[in-house]
């Protein structure tokens, strides 16, 4: 027997299914252990040493492990493919090796980017070592969220009755909003106006046009200072006759926008459904672990919490045949589009969130999808498959 330890009980069914008899998936329900919020959790005197307690909620589901593992030949680790992820397959570990139920037991860490049969037969098939860099990752926020809350909270308790806690993040944000505030602060305002004409053609056509220069001067944004010059100029204006004088027109291109990353869909799901990023990512995380399609759970969208904006080439290659099928060679870039993420420090370890497949079309699993669902699905699948078409040609 292999035993599989992933996070969520849901995808260890699926899991489950996939990987056959030989192989028991069990779900570590989360995090297993954390810092307990009491005082010496974290030493800095001592290289930041840290002290973790297990979760009493953890304890039944570790026990569950402990025992599939009695007589097992491998433990796999096939927790999310993240920092959080790779920290509970870390903490895990730490347990196991700390009760000596490892021993005689080969230990692997794998990480899949869809919960589809080929996905995981493929990771299955490519262990790896458990990523020291991103454990490491994880110990630091771990240790800022508690030396941080830890010292500032009672703080604000005291100069702010009612206030719930301050850290890592809530921290940085209240500066980031002060130092705003006294840039506000420091503002002159300074008085100017602009003056608009209302215009139409022969044709018939309304149009709005701006006052651009004035007794052959140009305008600029604050060269009319009040009111009463404003008057002057408008009854000059007014008083005039118009022509059009010449139309330019010149061609224009809009390039398709990047495949989503998690704070582009979150933004895009508030905008469009008005989601909160929360119910957002709840949505994401049912697409990602799967539906029942044909029979079989299937994951409808790879992982959705990356910073990364690249698509695998078998996708990109899926993408563009389906263009091409669908719309015909002149919606075809000549060659696949590639993108690269314009953020600082992004972590492009993982790709986009795209569809798993992109034959199963929003219409096709509308009958399997709930309202929510689907609607976030046909955003992911519309915004990634118009990521490999020809940028839209306009006339300015």
């Amino acid at each position: 027997m292999n035993v599989v330890i992933v996070e969520s009980p849901a995808k260890a069914k699926t899991i489950n299914k996939y990987l056959g008899p030989n192989f028991k998936v069990l779900a570590s329900f989360g995090h297993v252990r954390d810092l307990p919020s009491k005082d010496g959790s974290v030493d800095p005197d001592k290289d930041f040493k840290m002290n973790w307690a297990v979760d009493p909620k953890a304890k039944k589901h570790l026990s569950e492990i402990e025992k599939a593992l009695k007589g097992a030949k491998t433990l796999y680790l096939a927790t999310d493919p993240d920092r959080e992820g790779e920290a509970i397959a870390w903490h895990v570990l730490e347990i196991l090796t700390k009760k000596k139920i490892l021993e005689g037991v080969d230990t692997k860490r794998v990480a899949f980017n869809a919960i589809t049969k080929s996905a995981i037969q493929e990771a299955m098939a490519h262990p790896r070592e458990l990523d020291k860099e991103l454990i490491d990752a994880y110990l630091a926020r771990r240790a800022l969220d508690y030396l941080v809350g830890f010292t500032l909270s009672p703080v604000l308790w005291r100069k702010l009755p009612g206030a719930r806690s301050a850290g890592r993040v809530q921290s940085v944000a209240l500066r980031i909003i002060v130092d705003r505030e006294l840039e506000i602060d420091k503002f002159k305002a300074e008085e100017y106006w602009s003056i608009k004409g209302k215009f139409n053609s022969q044709a018939g056509d309304d149009f709005e046009g701006r006052l651009y220069s004035y007794e052959g001067k140009k305008l600029d944004k604050m060269d009319i200072k009040n009111a009463s010059q404003a008057g002057e100029m408008e009854a000059r204006v007014k008083a005039s006759t118009y022509k059009i004088s010449a139309i330019t027109k010149k061609p224009m291109q809009r390039h398709p926008a990047a495949p989503f990353t998690t704070s582009t869909l979150q933004q895009e799901a508030a905008r469009r459904f008005r989601f909160t990023a929360r119910q957002t990512m709840q949505v994401a995380q049912k697409l990602y672990e799967g539906k029942n399609i044909g029979g079989e759970v299937t994951g409808l969208i790879t992982y959705m919490r990356t910073d990364g904006v690249s698509i695998a080439g078998e996708a990109i290659a899926q993408a563009r045949g389906l263009i091409g099928a669908s719309f015909g060679d002149n919606y075809l870039p000549s060659s696949p589009r590639m993108y690269k993420s314009k953020a600082k420090n992004a972590q492009e370890a993982h790709e986009a969130i795209r569809p798993v497949n992109f034959n199963l079309k929003p219409a096709e699993v509308a009958g399997i999808l709930d309202g929510e669902e689907l609607k976030l699905y046909d955003l992911i699948w519309k915004r990634t498959l118009a990521s490999q078409m020809s940028s839209a040609r306009l006339e300015q």
